[in-house]
């Protein structure tokens, strides 16, 4: 297989900053074709970053940039969005599915409007972007879809706190699970990928827990280099995996993952949703050195 994505082209919902972002700039730098297909075409004062600040990085990176207003709840949107990206670059090689809303209440506090805007981007965005690619995945040379979504281990720990969360980021992965099988003998692979640890994103920043959980997470890189490694595997037989970032990455020979630390001097916090049976490759506690 090619060990550049250069000359692909990549369509990435909620590509306007944090981990779509990232995946986008890692692919920009091999010569990569990105299309940003997100909601934020204005500046907003709480979250940095549109389509058109994303599209310069990425033209600032190496690659090409279509920035697109997309809503992934709108079904002629994202076929418009799919059908002006293979127009402009002459294909589409590979989905990531990173769009996602978040609120993590209890069933109690989390209102039906919420509910259906979790499950309506989260899950019936994912299906619905990875539905409309399909026809033109077909035509690629080693076609990817990718969603941000966590393995499929139903424990009742990661639902009795965000039910509604917990129901709408398991979708996505149930969507992973059913579209590897189907689209097997289209050899068009479709994984999941998941941080082991909290990540430095503006969610974090604004939900979690503010500059401390910043300081306890990893960088986005650390899913891009994760991601690209993905693209670049033979989408015929590397297909269906639920992947944690920092086991995939080791397995691949990666040896290094303090640079991915945003704080060397306190202990990364670990993630949800990651199955206790997979263990750290590397240790989460802060550097002895730092």
């Amino acid at each position: 297989m090619a060990e550049t994505l250069s000359g692909k082209t990549l369509f990435i919902t909620g590509a306007s900053r944090g981990i779509g972002l990232a995946i986008g700039l890692k692919a920009a730098r091999d010569g990569a074709n990105v299309a940003i297909a997100a909601k934020t075409a204005e500046p907003n004062p709480k979250l940095a970053g549109t389509i058109h600040s994303a599209a310069e990085e990425i033209e600032k990176a190496g690659g090409k940039a279509l920035p697109l207003a997309v809503d992934v709840r709108d079904e002629a949107q994202v076929r418009d969005a799919l059908e002006k990206t293979a127009a402009t670059f002459g294909g589409l090689d590979i989905v990531v599915n990173n769009a996602s809303a978040i609120s993590l209440t209890n069933s109690q506090a989390t209102d039906m409007k919420r509910f259906d805007l979790m499950h309506q981007i989260n899950a019936r965005g994912t299906y619905m972007v990875s539905k409309l690619a399909v026809p033109y995945l077909e035509k690629a040379a080693n076609p990817h879809i990718l969603m941000l979504s966590p393995p499929l281990d139903l424990q009742e720990k990661w639902f009795a706190p965000s039910t509604a969360y917990a129901m709408a980021k398991y979708g996505m992965s149930l969507v992973v699970l059913g579209l590897a099988g189907e689209l097997r003998r289209q050899r068009i692979a479709v994984n999941a990928l998941w941080p082991r640890t909290t990540i430095a994103t503006a969610a974090i920043k604004n939900l979690l827990g503010g500059d401390a959980m910043m300081r306890a997470s990893r960088t986005p890189d650390i899913l891009a280099d994760a991601a690209h490694m993905i693209f670049l595997k033979d989408s015929k037989s590397f297909t269906g995996n639920f992947l944690i970032d920092d086991t995939f990455l080791f397995e691949n020979g990666v040896r290094d993952f303090d640079h991915y630390r945003v704080d060397p001097t306190v202990d990364l916090a670990p993630d949800f949703f990651v199955p206790d049976a997979s263990p750290p490759p590397v240790s989460l506690k802060k550097l002895a050195r730092a």
